[in-house]
């Protein structure tokens, strides 16, 4: 008997790795999945958009440009032409930018072969349209099966085969639910997996997509409170309140509120918010220390998904009829032209509630009270 239905010794179930992985992306991220699914034994491809880039990989076996000084396992495969990289393989991880997810899907339209399955590697919700970056894969890639992988993860530790755990979604058919060693999420955990990096897998794609798009969000509103002088408390308080926006967000849209505690939700969430390595919480740490947005990051121009998510992610809060509170001021602050303390100040003086939500507990905040009274007597 062979195939995914396999049952070894152990008596654990066996599913069938895709033998060859391409990587659509050659930035730090990109690279370091390239670097995880050669060292799991795969044969590994990766595609970037500059041939410079490309060729001086092929010349190095290292990506200096995005991952300076880190060495790569030997075989990675580098390649320039698309339709070369594509070719044969048995699954895609797609690393590019959410505002050019569906861009790049267009180009992949019809080079991608038949059964292989697509995992998306960013994070974000598409602007405009509020969807789910599955979502707009799913429009430009049909009859695809669409995944995504999220976790904590620093690319450069990655890449430096530091031991890291991710979540692998994908939506389960019935035949998944029967056969879940033959599901897609089963065999690219298998095809990914190595004693260093470790795939969880997950048929909570909703909840895994929505809690990836929301906690870029929230490590900028950490970033900016810790660059405005704030210490330990604001930052905890702020990550509990994120956590609680990202179920929030989740639930309303089908997702579940416990994939949101694993660690495409907390997991990620923690790294993001605890360390300037994250961009997200980088930018917000500059303009915490009141530095202009076209001064960050040295004048260079640097993609920051949170400053984009914000704008989406509040967006489709709205037409949902959601309130999250956090995203909300990151949002005014970045694109609004709110001033930062002022709206850190308001968040703190929301009405008074109850945790859990259960007791329906609502006071006025004692501070805004004051306010309105001193407006009054003047």
């Amino acid at each position: 008997m062979s195939g995914a239905s396999e049952i070894g010794e152990s008596g654990l179930g066996q599913a069938r790795p895709y033998d060859t992985v391409t990587v659509i992306g050659a930035g730090a991220w990109g690279t370091a999945l390239a670097a995880m699914a050669r060292r799991a034994g795969r044969t590994t491809r990766i595609w970037g958009r500059t041939r410079e880039d490309i060729e001086a990989f092929s010349r190095t076996g290292r990506n200096d440009r995005y991952l300076n000084g880190v060495a790569l396992p030997e075989g990675i495969e580098p390649m320039a032409d698309l339709e070369e990289a594509l070719a044969g393989t048995g699954c895609v991880l797609l690393v590019t930018p959410s505002r050019s997810l569906r861009e790049m899907c267009g180009k992949l339209k019809g080079l991608v072969p038949e059964g292989a399955p697509v995992v998306l590697c960013a994070k974000g919700i598409e602007q405009g349209t509020g969807k789910l970056l599955s979502e707009v894969a799913a429009e430009e890639l049909p009859g695809h099966v669409i995944g995504a992988l999220s976790g904590p993860t620093f690319a450069r530790e990655t890449a430096m085969n530091h031991p890291t755990a991710v979540t692998l979604a994908f939506e389960f058919t019935p035949a998944d639910r029967r056969e879940p060693s033959q599901a897609p999420a089963s065999r690219l955990a298998t095809s990914l997996g190595s004693n260093t990096f470790r795939p969880y897998i997950s048929d909570d794609l909703t909840g895994v997509e929505v809690a990836g798009a929301v906690k870029n969000v929230i490590a900028i509103a950490c970033g900016m409170m810790t660059g405005a002088g704030y210490a330990e408390n604001t930052r905890a308080a702020l990550i509990t309140w994120g956590l609680d926006e990202m179920k929030t967000l989740a639930e309303a849209l089908g997702g579940r509120r416990e994939t949101v505690t694993g660690l495409a939700g907390t997991g990620d969430l923690t790294l993001t918010c605890s360390s300037p390595t994250s961009r997200n919480m980088k930018l917000g740490l500059q303009l915490g220390q009141g530095i202009p947005r076209a001064e960050c990051f040295g004048g260079q121009d640097t993609v920051v998904e949170g400053e984009v998510n914000a704008v989406s992610v509040n967006d489709l809060a709205e037409r949902i009829g959601v309130e999250l509170p956090v995203c909300r001021a990151v949002h005014d602050i970045l694109h609004e032209g709110a001033d930062l303390r002022q709206t850190f100040t308001d968040l703190w003086g929301r009405p008074l509630v109850g945790e859990p939500k259960a007791l329906n507990v609502a006071l006025d905040h004692p501070s805004q009270a004051l306010e309105r009274a001193m407006k009054a007597a003047q």
